[in-house]
């Protein structure tokens, strides 16, 4: 097969965002729907009408960073934190810094968690850490699995939810086990809580309660709420205090982020008191989604979670992956619908001869009924015939 040129990889993934960025129906909004004037004039006006407009520009990681990290730190319960650029650089230092304090460079976490599948190799590369796996199955391992592991480690760190093996949650009292797990080892506890926002609905638990079970606890502001980029590190106070300094070191001491920093405080605002609604309603949605494959004679096809932990989960068809995006693309042509987006070819581990891909249900989602669901799905499947 001949390798695809990448100028017009890069033309028909600018083409598949204008086409799902403007339909007129979709479940949700991503980070790269809409145009540079809309989505600055959409922060500008909430700058304004939140009493922001007027304040200081930040500086070197002053104003309304502090803001906001003072906000996360109340919301999450802990003694203090600290805003990154990136969560990849985020849990860099925080992982090199409970290395230092327990002086092990072993971090224990799943081979589907981030820093394994998206950071390219960066927590040995940078950092001169070494990762060992408790468990493969696809789930967050168990009590028992951290207990036995047969290895040291020093930092167990968990990914809630675990996005690869399709945004799962163990239950809380599995949780509070696994923790406890680590502790008996004299392991500290890190949770990758990128997605950590959504968990109080699966948990029955407020953010505070969930964050405290850890030692420290990253979160990201665009993949839930809205905002443009950036992370935060929280803990407890002199690991924070290092962690500025390693925030230095890393390149991360940015000149002004007011632009993250403000999407982030309005997220916070906007976007984190309606995510209970969006997982409650994920639920409709993904029973709609089962019913109607199944009428549609699809034969072997998966919804997983069946019943979602977040806001997000996967399905999986037996098509090709180019297949099921040029429907999901078509679709959105025809109908100003937009159902499923782009489609993909399961790694290693994933059955043969499958595509999966990601729904998310947020704002937009909450204005489909169930009928509007499975009508949606038998559109798209006639395009599959």
């Amino acid at each position: 097969m001949d390798p695809v040129d990448p100028v017009d990889e890069e033309a028909a993934r600018l083409y598949r965002a204008k086409v799902w960025g403007g339909a007129d129906r979709t479940l949700w909004r991503t980070q790269v729907d809409g145009t540079v004037g809309t989505r600055l004039r959409e922060l500008a006006d909430w700058a304004e009408s939140s009493g922001h407009g007027e304040g200081p520009l930040d500086t070197y990681g002053d104003g309304l960073v502090e803001e906001l990290e003072r906000r996360v730190a109340e919301e999450l319960g802990l003694p203090a934190a600290v805003f990154f650029p990136t969560g990849t650089m985020a849990q860099q230092v925080a992982l090199r810094c409970w290395a230092g304090r327990t002086g092990s460079p072993v971090v224990a976490l799943h081979p589907l968690a981030h820093p394994e599948v998206h950071e390219g190799g960066a927590l040995a590369a940078v950092s001169g850490l070494r990762t060992v796996h408790p468990t493969d199955a696809p789930r967050l391992p168990t009590a028992e699995e951290v207990r036995d592991h047969p290895e040291p480690f020093g930092t167990l760190m968990l990914e809630l939810p675990l996005r690869d093996a399709g945004f799962v949650l163990p239950s809380w009292e599995e949780l509070t086990a696994v923790v406890e797990a680590a502790r008996e080892r004299d392991a500290v506890v890190h949770f990758d809580g990128a997605r950590l926002w959504e968990c109080p609905t699966h948990f029955g638990r407020t953010l505070a309660e969930i964050a405290g079970l850890a030692d420290s606890v990253y979160v990201s502001f665009y993949k839930s709420l809205g905002g443009h980029s950036g992370a935060v590190l929280a803990g407890p106070e002199d690991v924070m205090a290092e962690a500025r300094v390693w925030r230095h070191r890393y390149g991360g001491q940015v000149f002004q982020q007011y632009p993250a920093a403000l999407s982030a405080l309005r997220g916070l605002d906007e976007q984190l008191p309606r995510l209970p609604s969006y997982v409650t309603h994920a639920r409709v949605v993904a029973a709609a989604v089962r019913e109607a494959l199944a009428e549609a004679g699809t034969g072997w096809f998966r919804v997983h979670p069946e019943t979602p932990h977040t806001h997000q989960f996967q399905v999986w068809l037996p098509y090709d992956a180019d297949r099921l995006t040029a429907a999901s693309l078509a679709q959105a042509e025809a109908t100003g619908t937009v159902l499923f987006r782009r489609w993909f070819t399961p790694g290693a581990g994933g059955p043969p001869g499958v595509a999966v891909t990601e729904l998310t249900v947020a704002g937009p989602g909450l204005e489909w009924t169930t009928e509007d669901v499975r009508a949606a799905v038998r559109e798209f499947m006639s395009r599959l015939d």
